[in-house]
């Protein structure tokens, strides 16, 4: 081992906590040893001092195991250069390397694809364990382990370096991201679209999407689509790809018995893997000679519309890696269905009223997109993030907001013989395109807020607590905060506070929504002391809403003139 050696702890008839006084045969201590490396609770290897014949004995019967390991090892010294590695490292970069070669020099430098860029800076200055990935090694993807080994004094003297190969994972990652791709144009419509079509025309869109990502990405010959009656519980066929006639027309309801595994599955909400049919007390057959299935719920918000079934003449055809691509097709399928629903809705009534309510279906989990993006990009903040991945949180918050810009749109860019949007009796242009983050735990509340001010040109965006509003506004510009007087992390004198601090702007333009209780912190009392502009009263009426905005929103212009 040169002159760094890496040794098991000394075997000792003590009362030490971690042998509990046994006396382990020196191949179980190795087992031991190998094992607590790879639990989560493992931090390091300790330098004990042993015989010479017991250092021989441990290093041999631990290098044995070591060959063993599926993993890629290695054992480096400070800087970095190998003394020590097993048959999988050699397999991996391709050689056998000599002691005191360069780790990344052994495997060609590697691309190092995050999310930690400097590994074994990051594992000697934290002293805690760095998982990374390489990309594209000799055509595989790998999980790169860094583990800081110690020496008596706790001071790092060297590593232990595991790879991982994950490139099938990288596969399936793939195939998902294809997938979702794919599924993304399912009900992909312009506007002149949207409007020309008929339900029966959109209908068939639909369906031929769907026939032709199952093809390109899926790869089954066998597909059944049925929709659910959530007034009758029939399960109506929507698509038939490789059925029999009798299947086809076969009636199907939402029930656990004598209505096969698509009634089943529609009845429990759950997936139902068949390797052999000919075992399966309740399958009913759909496509001749079928032999394997695999059939799942669509659901919307947990609400089951209907199932997705697809069979193979082949016994055992599916795996669980095709289980989760399907699984994952369907809910894409669910939510074009969805979306369907909502755009049929425009030829019963007016085509604005089908745009609120896709605006209405999303605003909030938009909302939450938004929340989520910009609570990770804080979090990351200060570490070893690239340029790179800061622009992608930047586009996911620019076109999780877009969304909802271009749901407006499309109603805003229909012809004058087409149905137009419901304008407001009284508009108010000082509202238009006004940038407005409400904060309130009550999600009706959000969704109210949504509702009101979007119909004025408003641009809403809201969250449940203060930490979340005080991120986003990190990251963009609001015109106008309403906020509840008790948020779940702060109350809302020291949100305005915090908003002061954020924005530079004293007294910041903050409305504060207050109910009737008794307010025992005085919180209303403290922003009013501190400049508060404006009180809203639960529960309000609209027009005081809009009043109370158009305020803020005057006097701030005022300010800036």
């Amino acid at each position: 081992m040169s002159d760094e050696k890496i040794e098991l702890p000394e075997k000792s008839n003590s009362n030490e906590k971690n042998l509990k006084n046994e006396i382990f045969p020196i191949p179980d201590m190795a087992d031991i040893t190998l094992s607590r490396l790879f639990c989560n609770h493992f931090q390091n290897i300790i330098i004990g001092e042993t015989n010479e014949l017991e250092q021989i004995r441990i290093h041999t019967s631990i290098c044995a195991l070591l060959e063993m390991l599926p993993t890629g090892m290695a054992l480096l010294g400070s800087n970095q250069r190998i003394f020590w590695t097993n048959k999988k490292f050699c397999e991996i970069a391709k050689k056998k390397p000599a002691r005191g070669e360069n780790f990344y020099q052994v495997l060609d430098r590697p691309k190092i694809g995050g999310p930690i860029y400097s590994p074994f800076a990051v594992a000697r200055t934290t002293k805690e364990p760095v998982v990374t990935r390489f990309e594209n090694l000799h055509g595989s993807d790998y999980h790169f382990h860094v583990v800081p080994l110690f020496d008596s004094q706790k001071e790092v003297h060297g590593f232990l370096a595991v790879l991982e190969d994950i490139t099938d994972l990288t596969k399936i990652n793939h195939q998902l991201e294809a997938l979702h791709d794919a599924a993304g144009g399912l009900v992909d419509l312009t506007p002149s679209e949207l409007f020309d079509m008929s339900v029966e025309d959109r209908i068939e869109l639909l369906k031929s999407n769907i026939v032709r990502f199952i093809d390109d990405i899926l790869k089954v010959d066998v597909v059944e689509i049925r929709l659910l009656n959530l007034d009758t519980l029939e399960l109506a066929p929507l698509l038939s790809i490789g059925m029999t006639p009798e299947a086809e027309t076969r009636k199907l309801y939402a029930s656990a018995k004598n209505n096969g595994v698509t009634g089943f599955v529609a009845r429990l909400g759950k997936s139902y893997f068949i390797d052999d049919t000919r075992d399966d007390p309740i399958f009913l057959a759909g496509s001749q000679d079928a032999k394997s299935s695999i059939t799942v719920p669509l659901k919307f918000h947990d609400q089951v519309i209907g199932t997705l079934n697809v069979e193979s003449p082949i016994p055992r055809a599916f795996t669980e890696i095709d289980q989760l691509l399907i699984e994952v097709f369907a809910r894409d399928v669910a939510f074009a269905i969805h979306t369907l629903d909502l755009l049929t809705a425009a030829r019963i009534g007016t085509v604005a009223a089908s745009v609120e309510a896709i605006h209405s279906e999303v605003a909030l989990p938009i909302d939450q997109i938004l929340a989520d993006a910009v609570s990770l990009y804080e979090r990351y903040i200060g570490l070893d993030i690239t340029p790179e991945i800061g622009e992608k949180f930047e586009r996911i918050l620019n076109n999780a907001r877009r969304i909802k810009t271009v749901i407006h749109r499309v109603g805003a860019m229909m012809t004058p013989g087409q149905a137009h949007p419901t304008p407001p009796k009284n508009p108010r242009p000082l509202l238009n395109q006004k940038r407005i983050l409400v904060i309130d735990e009550d999600e009706n509340v959000r969704r109210s807020a949504h509702e009101l001010l979007a119909s004025y040109g408003c641009i809403v965006e809201t969250v449940p607590n203060g930490e979340l509003a005080l991120m986003l506004a990190k990251n963009a510009k609001y015109d106008v905060f309403i906020g509840a007087i008790k948020l779940p992390d702060m109350n809302g004198y020291e949100f305005m506070l915090k908003l002061i601090e954020l924005t530079g702007i004293d007294p910041p333009p903050y409305i504060m929504m207050v109910g009737f209780g008794y307010d025992s912190n005085h919180t209303r009392v403290k922003a009013n002391q501190r400049g508060l502009r404006a009180v809203l009263y639960k529960p309000f009426r609209l027009d005081q809403l809009l009043n109370t905005v158009e305020k803020i929103i005057y006097s701030k212009q005022q300010y800036c003139e």
